[in-house]
């Protein structure tokens, strides 16, 4: 059993039937922490420098519940609370994390380049809609070829229903799924199994029911602004203590918790003008923490800047982050697949476009933006190809429809097969959204569940105008109990036809990508990718080695006759997604192709075909 050297934040259980209490309340000229239970009383805190107030207190062991009093008027739940049994007004819980017994000692990560990322909401995933509801898919997961687990946020909500974005305490778990025992149990379970897990943190604002933080300090700050309102504190006066808050939660979730990696929302809503930003800040931090525990722990950032300097070293004027979300492949995919043209799918539509984000990764890289109406990115030069993650859907891409559409009721299975092959063999880590990998077709709607009747106006109206420009009908009411219930997998589509077949279209996909050595390996650099005109045909060819593939996309609604720009030597075909193994109508692609003879092939409408080049003993 380890405790931490010196506590932290929050309630630290010490043993003995001892806690010691951390809270920082520059605002208060007394705190004192209100102990609740049998022998209700309460202890004031001793003030420490820069705000902070402590005391360790006999007889308070794990279950305790308190609460913090500010000047002997305000009473709050604490900013840094593990656990919040009642809900984000109600008092806080002691626990002691400390007693799990892990089974996953020998458990030291993945690196990126191993990473296939299955996104899920707790709550919609299993009846259960808790964390143990998870785990009897585990093994489900593992044999279709994922290897990390993508949790959306967890940390403690309003209510039992919302997809985490709107969570006030950063450090608990939600109690509804199952709080911070059930979410470790899901973890050891996870690592059992060889997967990672990726939980998604909110660190560009707080969720405004059961939002206390304003009453201790100044988290928040006026200069700048946010969608959701004043933007946090992190280069203003005090701002060290409000780093110190999030990044303190950042460790205990990798520390206590045993997460893999950090899915950091919206960080271009996390405004720093300082020297020594808090993202690089806290990729230092977290990657010092990693070594320690000889662990690999990644920071995976969510960004709609397209800006290189996320993922670059410090050392060449970056912050350090591990890997950053590219919109762009799906925004790509997306258009050509289903002729979206929303304001968010105005820059996109063409084959080239998609041909732009194989072989650049951001298709916009410091051009013209028309949405934008400026030039938009920079090029990810010196950026690795696994530091992208690539996908055509997820939770904002589904959610955000004003039906909550997925893509498998917006285009065929053909449309499918295809857009499952030009992410899965891209040269950059896939990943998927719940239920993509048999074609869910039940809808993912935005959902919450606050108790202020006020707020609960204001969110139904802010959606309802978010919508109003962009689609001809009312928004659901994100308040309905419904969209919540209908917004559950329904998994019993897998075992029909062609449902079951796309799932094993998916397995065959991520089975290819991991033994292919010219799909394995994750590079831009040993990849060429040609539009094949005036055919919607993209060829992507990629070797490693001796071995060879190229990867043909037709994305024409009809078939074409393209010559297949190889060099000499056969190559065989591997995979036809057209193939009626994987419910596709049959294909005309030859199972073999002579380059030194002719390499004109006709490729199937909405279709991949993967060839191989044949390995002979004068191959390079």
């Amino acid at each position: 059993m380890t405790r931490p050297a010196a506590p932290g934040l929050g309630a630290t259980y010490l043993g003995d039937n001892r806690t010691h209490f951390l809270v920082w309340a520059p605002f208060a000229t007394t705190v004192d922490v209100r102990l609740i239970g049998p022998t209700p009383r309460e202890v004031r805190l001793s003030p420490l420098p820069r705000g902070y107030h402590a005391a360790t207190v006999d007889d308070v062991r794990p279950g305790s519940r308190y609460s913090f009093v500010l000047d002997g008027t305000v009473e709050r739940p604490d900013p840094a609370s593990r656990s919040q049994p009642e809900g984000v007004h109600r008092p806080s819980e002691v626990i002691d994390l400390s007693r799990f017994p892990w089974t996953d000692q020998g458990w030291c990560g993945l690196s990126l380049r191993e990473y296939v990322i299955y996104e899920l909401h707790v709550g919609t995933f299993s009846d259960e809609g808790t964390f143990d509801g998870v785990i009897p898919y585990l093994d489900g997961l593992r044999d279709l070829g994922i290897t990390a687990v993508e949790i959306m946020p967890v940390a403690q909500f309003p209510g039992d229903r919302n997809w985490g974005y709107d969570g006030v305490h950063p450090f608990a778990a939600q109690n509804s799924y199952g709080g911070a025992e059930g979410l470790v149990r899901l973890v050891d379970a996870c690592h059992q199994r060889g997967l990672a897990v990726v939980l998604d943190v909110v660190n560009n604002h707080l969720g405004p029911e059961g939002n206390y933080l304003g009453d201790f300090g100044p988290y928040f700050t006026e200069r700048y602004h946010t969608p959701w309102g004043a933007a946090l504190n992190f280069d203003g006066p005090h701002s060290d203590e409000v780093r110190r808050y999030f990044i303190e939660s950042a460790c205990y979730w990798i520390d206590s918790l045993h997460i893999d990696a950090l899915r950091l929302d919206a960080v271009h809503e996390i405004f720093d003008r300082s020297a020594h930003p808090f993202l690089q800040e806290l990729a230092e931090t977290v990657h010092e923490l990693a070594e320690r525990r000889n662990r690999r722990v990644h920071l995976i950032a969510e960004s709609d800047l397209n800006d290189p300097r996320l993922v670059r070293p410090p050392l060449l004027g970056g912050y350090g982050l591990s890997a950053q979300w590219n919109d762009d492949f799906h925004h790509a995919v997306d258009a050509l697949l289903t002729g979206a043209r929303s304001p968010y799918r105005r820059d996109f539509g063409t084959i080239d476009d998609l041909a732009r984000a194989y072989r650049d990764g951001f298709v916009y890289s410091g051009q013209y933006s028309q949405r934008r109406r400026r030039r938009f990115g920079a090029p990810l030069t010196g950026v690795e190809a696994q530091q992208l993650v690539v996908f055509v859907q997820n939770h904002d891409q589904v959610g955000n429809r004003v039906d909550g559409e997925r893509l498998a009721t917006l285009t065929s299975f053909d449309g499918l097969r295809l857009a499952a092959a030009a992410t899965i063999l891209s040269p950059y880590v896939p990943l998927l959204f719940m239920g993509e990998e048999y074609g869910e077709t039940t809808p993912f709607h935005y959902f919450t569940s606050h108790t202020d009747p006020d707020l609960v106006a204001a969110v139904r109206e802010g959606r309802q105008r978010e919508f109003a420009e962009h689609w001809d009908r009312d928004a659901p009411d994100p308040q309905d109990p419904a969209l919540f219930v209908t917004s559950r997998l329904r998994r019993e589509l897998a075992e029909r036809e062609p449902h079951g077949q796309l799932r094993s279209l998916y397995r065959e996909l991520l089975t290819l990508r991991c033994e292919q050595p010219s799909l394995a390996h994750l590079s831009r650099d040993t990849m060429e990718v040609t539009v094949a005109r005036p055919a919607q045909v993209l060829f992507v060819h990629r070797w490693h080695g001796s071995d060879a593939t190229i990867l043909a996309l037709n994305f024409d609604d009809h078939s074409a006759a393209v010559p297949l720009p190889v060099a000499g030597g056969a190559w065989h075909k591997r995979l036809d997604t057209a193939e009626p193994t994987w419910g596709g109508p049959g294909s005309p692609a030859p199972e073999m192709v002579d380059a030194g003879q002719s390499t004109a092939v006709s490729l199937p409408q909405r279709a991949a075909v993967l060839y191989q080049r044949e390995i002979t003993e004068n191959a390079p």
